[in-house]
C-alpha cells in the first residue's frame, strides 16, 4: 500500500541532476524556426506608423507578421475576446506585442525585433486605483456588491469602530522555466504543440480558433513545467498561438521562448489591491458589522480578473463569522499588463483584508490579536453561514489553533517578545498567529470535472494519463499512488505519461488546488473498472465469489490460489477482457450565482495556522524571520513528504509576496522591476532559521480521494503571519497603529515604525 507514505517526487532525481526534460530541452527539427515579439514601449497610445523594413532585412529573418497578416482570429483571451495576439491600431500597456518576427535562431529573432521603428501618439495612461476610479475605468460597468444583514445600521450599535485601508502589492510568478512553446505542423493541416502550460485544453481551443480548424486538428502535450503558480494558466496562450500560426504559414516547426526580462514585462502578475475597511465590534472584540471596499487593479484586459476578484470577496471572512457585512469589489481597467491567476487566485488578498481588520481591532482594544481571532471563529459544532450563504461544515480551526498555541509555546513567546521590546530600543520583535480557511473548488462550476485513461499491459505494467499537469507540485506521484494502491502493486509498475489533449479531452486547468482531488478520483474510477473486470474473470475461472479476489503487494489471491498481477493481466488478455478504461469525476454538491453572491461554491474548506516570530531594526527597517511554526490540515495525507514540501514552499512564497517582492511601475507605465536584479524573491537565506511544520491528523469530512485535502494554495496564506508579525514589531515602536502596507519592505517598515511612534 503506497498511500500515506512519504515517497519522493517522481522527478526528484531528474530535477536535481538536470536530466528532467522541459520544453526547451526537447530535440527540435533541423529546420526549426524561432520567434520573438516586437513590443510597445508606450503604455497607452495610437499607432501612427510601423516601419519594419530594417526588421525584415535583419540577418536570419524569414517573415515578420503584424495583425493584418494573421490568417484568422487575432485573440488570445480566456473568454472575453478582448486581448489580441498583436496590437491593432492602439496599444494599452508597455510590453504589448505589436509584431512577430520569424527567424532562424532565437537570438536573430530578438535582435531583429529591436530594429523596428514604431510611431505612437501617446495618451495619458491610467495607472493607479485613484485614476481609474476618477475616470470610471471599470470592467463590468462598475462595482459589484454582495451583502448580508444591514452593515451600516448595525455599525451604529458597535461599542468600538475601526477604519482604515491597506495597500497590497502584486507579485511576479518567477517560475524558473519561462513561457515556452514548440509547434510542429502535421499532415492534413494538423498541429502538435509541446508547451509549458497549466491548461493544455485552453491552448488547444485557442490555437484551433487562430487556425480556423476543429479542436481535433490540434494536439497539445505537456510533460512538466518548471513552475507555474497560476502564471501558466492563461499566459502561455500568446507564445503557443504565435508558434502555431508561424508553423502553419511556413510549414516548419516553430519555437518561442521568452527571455526573463520580456517574460516579466509581457505577462500578468498577481492582482494588487487597495482595501478600505470599517468594522464595528462589541466590548469583547466580536464583530457586529464589517464593510469592505476592495479596489482591484486588473490591467488592460479582463483575462481572469473577474473570478479572481470574486474569490477575494469569497474569502473576505476568512475564519470569522460576520453577522452584518457589505463587500464591494471595484474591478479597475488600467494601462498595465493584465493581472492574472496566481496561487490563491484572489483569496490571499481577501483574507489579508480581514486579518488586517482583526489586528487593528486588537490594537484598539489592547488585546492579543489571537484572542480577537478566537472570539470571532465560526462555530465548530453548529455550522454558521458565510456571507455568501454556505454553511461552514467540518470547521476544525479552533482545535488546530489550540494545538498550535501549545506546541509552539505561543503564550510564553509572546511574553518574551514583550519583555525584549521593553528592554531594547532599536531592535524590535514581533509575533503573530494567523489562521487560514480556504475554499476548494473552481467557482466556475463546470470546471469541476476531470477525466483519465488507464491502460494495463499484458505484462502487468500500467500507464496512466489524466488531465492534470505537473508543475513540480507532485501531482503525478500522488495519482500514481492512487493507481498503485488500487491495483495492489508497487509504484515501479505505474508510469504516468505526459498530459495530452489527444488522450484525455476537455480538461480543466490544473488550478484552484483541485489537481489531486479531481484527477485522483478520475484515475480511481478507471482503476476500479479494470479491477472489477479482472475480478469477474478470476471469480469465473476459479469458481469463486468476487469478494474472495484480493489485490495486494503485487499479488492477486483467489481463495487459496495466488497469482502475480502480471499473470492476471496476461489471463485477461488471453480471455479477451479489456484492460483499458476511462474514468470520470465531477465534484458533487456545488452551485454558485456570482451575480447575487449566493450559493455553495466550495466542496469543502482546507485549514491551517502559522505562528511567525520576527525581528526588525527600527532605524533601517531591515528585518528577519526568526521562527515559524505551522500546523496544516491536509485531511488524510496521501503523501506527507509532498504535502510538507507544498506547505514549506507555499509559506515562503506567501511571505515573499508580503515582505520583499515589490513591483514598481513609473509614471509612464513602464515596469521598473523586470529582472532578478530589481525584483527580490526570497532566497534560501530568507527562510526562517527555525522552521517547524506538522500535519493535522484527520480525515476530510466529505468523500474526497482517500479523504485527503488540497494543499496547493492554502499554505501560501500562512505567510500572512509573517506580515502581521512585522506589523506587531512596528507597533512596538510606539502607541499608534502602524498602518503597515504590503509588501513590508524595509522602507515601509521604517515609516510604519515612525507612524507608530507619533
Amino acid at each position: 500500500m503506497t498511500l500515506g507514505k512519504a515517497i519522493p517526487h517522481d522527478s526528484a532525481t531528474g530535477h536535481v541532476t538536470g536530466a528532467a526534460r522541459y520544453v526547451d530541452d526537447l530535440p527540435t527539427p533541423a529546420d526549426c524556426l524561432h520567434l520573438a515579439f516586437g513590443l510597445s514601449q508606450s503604455a497607452r497610445g495610437v499607432i501612427t506608423s510601423v516601419d519594419l523594413s530594417a526588421v525584415r532585412k535583419a540577418p536570419g529573418v524569414l517573415r515578420v507578421l503584424t495583425a493584418a497578416d494573421l490568417p484568422h482570429v487575432n485573440d488570445i483571451s480566456t473568454a472575453a475576446h478582448d486581448e489580441p495576439l498583436l496590437a491593432k491600431g492602439e496599444v494599452h500597456y508597455q510590453g504589448q506585442p505589436i509584431f512577430l518576427v520569424i527567424a532562424t535562431s532565437h537570438r536573430a529573432a530578438r535582435e531583429a525585433a529591436a530594429r523596428a521603428e514604431i510611431g505612437i501618439e501617446e495618451k495619458e495612461p491610467i495607472l493607479t486605483v485613484e485614476q481609474a476610479v476618477s475616470q470610471n475605468s471599470y470592467f463590468e460597468g462598475g462595482p459589484l456588491t454582495w451583502s448580508r444583514g444591514e452593515a451600516e445600521t448595525a455599525m451604529q450599535d458597535a461599542a468600538h469602530i475601526v477604519e482604515g485601508e491597506i495597500e497590497i502589492g502584486g507579485q511576479e510568478h518567477f517560475y524558473l522555466e519561462g513561457q515556452v512553446s514548440l509547434a510542429e505542423p502535421q499532415d492534413n493541416g494538423d498541429m502538435v504543440l509541446k508547451t509549458s502550460t497549466q491548461h493544455p485544453t485552453e491552448i488547444q481551443h485557442k490555437v484551433a480558433e487562430a487556425l480556423a480548424v476543429p479542436f481535433h486538428a490540434v494536439r497539445v502535450e505537456t510533460r512538466r513545467m518548471g513552475g507555474g503558480f497560476g502564471g501558466k494558466e492563461s499566459q502561455g496562450n500568446a507564445p503557443a498561438i504565435a508558434c502555431a500560426i508561424a508553423a502553419h504559414l511556413t510549414g516548419r516547426a516553430c519555437k518561442m521562448r521568452y527571455d526573463r526580462d520580456d517574460d516579466m514585462v509581457i505577462t500578468g502578475k498577481r492582482h494588487d489591491f487597495k482595501i478600505r475597511y470599517k468594522a464595528g465590534v462589541d466590548k469583547r472584540g466580536r464583530f457586529v458589522a464589517v464593510e469592505f471596499d476592495q479596489f482591484v487593479r486588473c490591467g488592460w484586459s479582463q483575462d481572469l480578473s473577474l473570478p479572481v476578484a470574486d474569490r477575494a470577496m469569497l474569502h473576505a471572512d476568512n475564519a470569522y463569522y460576520l453577522p452584518n457585512v457589505r463587500i464591494t469589489s471595484h474591478r479597475l481597467k488600467t494601462n498595465t499588463c493584465s493581472a492574472t491567476a496566481f496561487r490563491g487566485f484572489g483569496g490571499p488578498q481577501g483574507l489579508l483584508g480581514i486579518e488586517r481588520v482583526v489586528d487593528h481591532v486588537a490594537h484598539t482594544l489592547g488585546l492579543d490579536p489571537l484572542v480577537v481571532r478566537q472570539r470571532n471563529f465560526y462555530n465548530k459544532t453548529k455550522p454558521q453561514e458565510t456571507p455568501y450563504g454556505q454553511p461552514v461544515k467540518g470547521f476544525i480551526l479552533p482545535d488546530m489553533v489550540k494545538a498550535l498555541v501549545d506546541s509552539s509555546g505561543y503564550a510564553e513567546r509572546r511574553d518574551a517578545v514583550a519583555k525584549w521590546n521593553a528592554e531594547n530600543e532599536v531592535l524590535k520583535r514581533g509575533i503573530a498567529l494567523t489562521p487560514v480557511k480556504f475554499g476548494i473548488s473552481f467557482t466556475l462550476t463546470h470546471l469541476n470535472q476531470a477525466g483519465a485513461l488507464v491502460n494495463v499491459y499484458s505484462d502487468g505494467s500500467i500507464t496512466i494519463n489524466h488531465g492534470g499537469t505537473e508543475m513540480g507540485q507532485g501531482l503525478f506521484q500522488k495519482v500514481a499512488q492512487v493507481a498503485a494502491s488500487g491495483f495492489g502493486v508497487s509504484l515501479g509498475q505505474v508510469r504516468i505519461t505526459a498530459t495530452d489533449t489527444g488522450k484525455v479531452p476537455n480538461t480543466s486547468a490544473t488550478a484552484a488546488s483541485s489537481g489531486s482531488d479531481l484527477n485522483g478520483m478520475a484515475v480511481k474510477a478507471a482503476v476500479d473498472e479494470i479491477r472489477a473486470r479482472m475480478t469477474r474473470l478470476l471469480a469465473q475461472l476459479h469458481q469463486a465469489k468476487p469478494r474472495d479476489v484480493k489485490f495486494k503487494n503485487g499479488k492477486v489471491t483467489v481463495g487459496q490460489d495466488e497469482l502475480t498481477f502480471g499473470d492476471v493481466a496476461r489471463l485477461c488478455h488471453e480471455n479477451r477482457v479489456s484492460l483499458s478504461a476511462t474514468g470520470f469525476y465531477a465534484t458533487p454538491d456545488i452551485s454558485w450565482d456570482r451575480t447575487i453572491g449566493r450559493g455553495h461554491p466550495f466542496y469543502y474548506f482546507a485549514h491551517g495556522a502559522a505562528v511567525t516570530e520576527v525581528v526588525m531594526d527600527r532605524l533601517t527597517g531591515e528585518n528577519r524571520i526568526l521562527r515559524c511554526d505551522i500546523l496544516h490540515d491536509v485531511g488524510q495525507s496521501m503523501n506527507p513528504a509532498i504535502d510538507i514540501g507544498q506547505i514549506e514552499g507555499g509559506y515562503v512564497q506567501g511571505a515573499g509576496w508580503l515582505t520583499t517582492e515589490e513591483l514598481v511601475w513609473d509614471e509612464k507605465g513602464r515596469l521598473r522591476t523586470h529582472a532578478p536584479s530589481t525584483y527580490k524573491i526570497p532566497a534560501s537565506s530568507d527562510r526562517p532559521a527555525e522552521f517547524n511544520i506538522a500535519l493535522w491528523n484527520g480525515k476530510n469530512h466529505v468523500p474526497t480521494i482517500y479523504r485527503s485535502k488540497a494543499v496547493g494554495e492554502p499554505p501560501l496564506m500562512l505567510g500572512v503571519s509573517a506580515f502581521l508579525a512585522l506589523s506587531d514589531a512596528a507597533a512596538a515602536c510606539g502607541d499608534s497603529y502602524p498602518d503597515l502596507d504590503a509588501p513590508a519592505t524595509p522602507e515601509r517598515l521604517f515609516f510604519a515604525a515612525k507612524r507608530a511612534g507619533k
